[in-house]
């Protein structure tokens, strides 16, 4: 009796891993959802907030704040701030903020 054994190999792209200075936030999320969410890596609450709007300014120039909220989703804490850019679109943006969360 003869045995043959066949190895598939499964290929694909190396994933580009990026590392995120541990003062600002993390790259490339957009902010899009909560998968997706900035991962804001700050020690205080002050500076946590302070680099969420400085990457809204960053990505949005011209928009005007609507609204703040916190939420727990998959035992993380995000704040989602809802925009408007200056196009006047509403935007909705997710950032992770388990690491300066109630540190002030």
């Amino acid at each position: 009796m003869v045995c043959t054994n066949f190895c598939f190999i499964s290929c694909s792209e190396p994933q580009k891993i990026i590392k995120a200075n541990p003062t600002t936030y993390a790259e490339p999320a957009d902010g899009s959802s909560y998968e997706k969410a900035i991962v804001i890596n700050e020690k205080t609450e002050t500076k946590g907030v302070q680099t969420e709007y400085k990457w809204l300014s960053e990505k949005y120039p011209g928009y005007t704040f609507v609204s703040h909220k916190l939420m727990t989703y998959n035992e993380q804490l995000y704040d989602i701030i809802t925009i408007k850019t200056r196009k006047g679109e509403k935007q909705e943006l997710y950032f992770e903020i388990l690491s300066f969360s109630g540190k002030f």
